[in-house]
């Protein structure tokens, strides 16, 4: 599989989504010998190296990608031969690890390393987190065989999500979106709108939600944001935002506010980063909430303590 089309922006740093981490650095390779106590340089190559590492929410097994290749050199340094091995450590085992002896030249060729893990994290309620490291080596007679190192420690496998009755793994710090339609629940999208334009988070990969499952923070969450069931509206049920089986609702302090329209009396319009929003919306728009929640959670192998976002979209 090819790395996908962003990994070019994952230059010095680590980029992903929920199934798959990109990370591409640069490596440089030199050949020197010492003369009458000098070291004289006999040749030097300049590397790209993309590590590129894909899963699967419903799969047990990943793999992780690496490509080297050349883009300048000169001297003994482009004589030298590349191959590497996979290693593991964590919840996993390695099932393949494929990179044969290649020659660096010619330059802008690239030489791809394939390896393949599974976890061992597949009793039930079981979480497992797996490092996989790439060991390059060198060789280039008469020269010293070199080495270097590329580690991703991005994926975490289980079988602890509710409604998966299979083990996989996913990428855990990756904010997916949860989407909500604006023509499927019009008063649900207007809620949520308004409640991250004054300040709330949850709209971007900065500021995520973060998921709890700890049902004494999801009920405080909902009993401090919402007014009495005996004081509102017919047809009506509260919403709150940021969502209550997330970490950053009214348990996690702050205050109350709320918007023209929403039919809760009292509560002003605040602005600011912490504390809830409180709207009553249609019943329908909220059964509508409460099913995409639960699939979202379910689809995205979302555990407590995970971020994600949310968005509406059409």
């Amino acid at each position: 599989m090819n790395p996908p089309q962003w990994c070019e922006d994952a230059r010095g740093r680590i980029l992903g989504t929920r199934e798959a981490v990109c990370w591409v650095a640069g490596l440089s390779y030199e050949t020197y010998r010492t003369v009458n106590g000098q070291r004289q340089t006999t040749g030097k190559a300049e590397m790209n190296v993309i590590n590129y590492s894909y899963g699967d929410s419903g799969l047990p097994t990943w793999a992780y990608q690496i490509e080297v290749s050349a883009y300048s050199g000169w001297g003994d340094a482009m004589k030298a031969s590349i191959s590497g091995k996979a290693t593991k450590s964590g919840a996993c085992k390695v099932t393949e690890s494929t990179f044969p002896s290649k020659k660096l030249a010619p330059l802008n060729s690239w030489k791809l390393g394939e390896s393949f893990f599974d976890t061992t994290a597949t009793r039930q309620g079981a979480i497992g987190h797996c490092a996989t490291t790439w060991t390059l080596t060198f060789t280039n007679a008469p020269y010293t065989p070199a080495t270097t190192t590329y580690k991703l420690n991005e994926f975490r496998c289980d079988n602890a999500t509710a409604g998966r009755s299979r083990v996989g793994c996913v990428v855990p710090w990756y904010a997916s979106a949860l989407i909500y339609s604006k023509s499927r629940a019009p008063e649900l999208a207007s809620h949520i709108t308004r409640a991250q334009n004054s300040g709330l988070p949850g709209a971007t990969f900065k500021r995520p939600l973060t998921r709890t499952t700890n049902a004494t923070t999801i009920a405080r969450n909902r009993d401090r944001a919402c007014p009495p069931r005996e004081t509102r509206p017919h047809g009506k049920t509260c919403d709150e935002y940021p969502v209550a089986t997330s970490k950053q609702g009214l348990s996690a302090g702050g205050e109350r506010r709320s918007f023209p329209g929403c039919s809760i009396r009292g509560v002003p319009s605040r602005t600011g980063p912490k504390g809830a929003s409180a709207c009553m919306i249609s019943e329908a728009d909220q059964d509508y909430q409460g099913g995409k929640n639960s699939g979202f959670y379910k689809a995205e192998r979302m555990l407590d303590g995970d971020p994600f976002r949310v968005l509406i979209g059409n």
